[in-house]
């Protein structure tokens, strides 16, 4: 398995918010998927000049924000098995997401920091 990115992920009711503060930061706006399942309206892919990223998600059904890890691989099964054989489960009431352009899901390991999981197929 070959990680291809891996930088913080914010899971947010209010990711305008976060956003605005990472514009402030330098970070600009790079992507922006939607309609990616039932909970997640939206993420954004955001760069600074360095070189850096950091993805926000707005999920209007979470209680408070959340830090994740984001990590793109080119082989999600391997991954996804590699988190499980150290303990990590998906999240409560999450899922395995497919939006036909990418597959994904957020785990969580036994002492509680997350790792989202994201494979993404080129047409």
């Amino acid at each position: 398995m070959k990680i291809t990115t891996f930088n913080p992920m914010i899971i947010t009711a209010k990711a305008e918010n976060a956003i605005e503060l990472f514009e402030k930061l330098g970070f600009e706006r790079r992507h922006k998927k939607t309609e990616i399942d039932e909970a997640t309206a939206a993420s954004v892919r955001m760069k600074d000049a360095n070189g850096f990223h950091v993805d926000v998600a707005q999920v209007d059904v979470i209680p408070q924000d959340l830090t994740a890890i984001r990590m793109n691989v080119d082989d999600f099964d391997e991954a996804y098995e590699l988190l499980s054989s150290h303990g990590f489960t998906i999240v409560p009431g999450g899922k395995v997401t497919d939006t036909g352009s990418s597959k994904s899901v957020m785990m969580v390991a036994p002492s509680g920091f997350a790792i989202t999981i994201d494979k993404h197929f080129r047409k």
